[in-house]
């Protein structure tokens, strides 16, 4: 199991007046330049009190930053329909000449503790680099694909298709509140789900909107009233007759909704196609489509890194099938209060020993580990043969697959 060095920086509590410069530090180390004051203003709603930390450069007053991070409160969907307290973790960065010297380390550390102790049961980010984040215990635990599809008018959607109720479009002036409200009463419907602050909109949609970009906002409404809605915007660098339609944002309540946003997307004139990020893996593009072919999956990625900070409280508040027991050590080389033998079994979760106790576990894996099975994004099995799990007890990698299973894959389709 992972185990990380000791660090000798101090970390803390940035003060109010210094949230610019850690602001300015991380996107620096993302390559990006200054920050406009009206770019900070929006920006600066993320940052909660209390959850931005920084590193100086010596321990004198005045020092110069050389590493920050924050995280600001939401709630996350599990399996089951929980809702768990969450640390969205952000706007880390380190400064180019400061890099691989255990910065980073302290950060994430004093981070993870911080959460802890303020009561976040999970912590999630979204990775600029891959490889960083499994040394804290985080593990991709949603992935999302990219698709483009071809725009072909009315004749390519399939006969028999859903059709979905009526689809409008928003004045600018209304997207906001429209979608923040609609997306709080359905954004949660799947495990990976989580929750947007109001910081979160206006520094995404409302900058959009701020940049007089052609925005377009659709709602749609089924029998029970509004249950989707889509984001696009208009890509013409590639010139006049090949211009797409970019889906910045989909979320729907059922599959009527969200084909029906689809087919409102593709019915939009002056585009050759459209195409979209971070779309859920089970989204079934292609079964929509006259010619399936129109649909191309141009790439998959991670979406969600998952850490959990509260073991015991998330495997009680998750879902579990109900298989014969199994007995799983987890191992936490930063929250060592995590590490212990968990006994599954009948759908419910208990602490049943120590590291090295009595109690012989099944299976074995440390946090990132967990972390990608938790929300349901990979099975035991699969972890186990990729070698990210250990089984002790062939039979129980069965029972777990059917304790760890879950309907639906889990998707967040929300990025900060």
């Amino acid at each position: 199991m992972t185990t990380l060095h000791p660090t000798t920086h101090d970390v803390r509590a940035l003060r109010e007046d210094e949230l610019r410069g850690a602001h300015a530090l991380f996107g620096a180390a993302l390559l990006h330049g200054p920050v406009s004051d009206e770019q900070w203003e929006r920006a600066r709603g993320l940052y909660a009190p209390g959850r931005a930390f920084g590193v100086h450069d010596g321990p004198a007053e005045g020092a110069a930053l050389i590493g920050t991070a924050m995280s600001f409160p939401v709630e996350v969907a599990v399996p089951g329909g929980a809702v768990l307290p969450t640390a969205a973790v952000t706007r880390v960065g380190v400064r180019a000449d400061r890099t691989r010297r255990g910065v980073l380390s302290a950060l994430m550390r004093h981070q993870l503790g911080e959460a802890a102790a303020a009561g976040d049961v999970l912590a999630s980010l979204r990775a600029t680099e891959g490889r960083i984040y499994g040394r804290f215990g985080y593990g991709v635990a949603t992935r999302g694909r990219s698709v483009r599809v071809r725009r072909t008018g009315g004749s390519g959607w399939r006969a028999g298709a859903p059709v979905g109720g009526a689809v409008r479009l928003l004045a600018a002036d209304e997207a906001l509140a429209t979608l923040g409200a609609l997306h709080e009463r359905i954004g949660l419907g799947r495990a990976g789900g989580m929750t947007r602050t109001a910081p979160w909109w206006r520094l995404g949609l409302g900058a959009l909107l701020a940049e007089r970009t052609l925005v377009l906002a659709a709602v749609h409404t089924g029998p029970d009233g509004d249950d989707g809605y889509l984001v696009a915007t208009v890509d013409d660098s590639r010139g006049w007759d090949d211009r797409v339609l970019e889906l910045r944002d989909l979320h729907a309540a059922s599959a009527e909704a969200s084909a029906a946003l689809w087919r409102f997307a593709l019915d939009v004139d002056l585009v050759s196609a459209v195409q979209a990020r971070q779309r859920p893996l089970d989204e079934p593009l292609d079964l929509l489509l006259a010619d399936p072919r129109d649909c191309a999956v141009t790439d998959v990625h991670d979406e969600t890194w998952l850490r959990i900070v509260d073991v015991p409280a998330a495997l009680g508040a998750r879902r579990f099938g109900g298989a014969g027991p199994v007995l799983l050590a987890v191992h936490d080389a930063v929250l060592g209060a995590n590490g212990g033998v968990y006994r599954i079994a009948g759908g419910e979760v208990q602490r049943v020993g120590e590291l090295g106790g009595a109690a012989t576990p099944d299976l074995e894996c440390d946090a990132a580990g967990l972390a990608m099975a938790y929300l349901g994004d990979r099975s035991p099995s699969e972890l186990v043969a990729a070698g990210w799990w250990r089984a002790w007890s062939p039979d129980a990698v069965a029972r777990a697959d059917a304790a760890f299973a879950t309907g639906r894959l889990p998707w967040c389709g929300t990025n900060f």
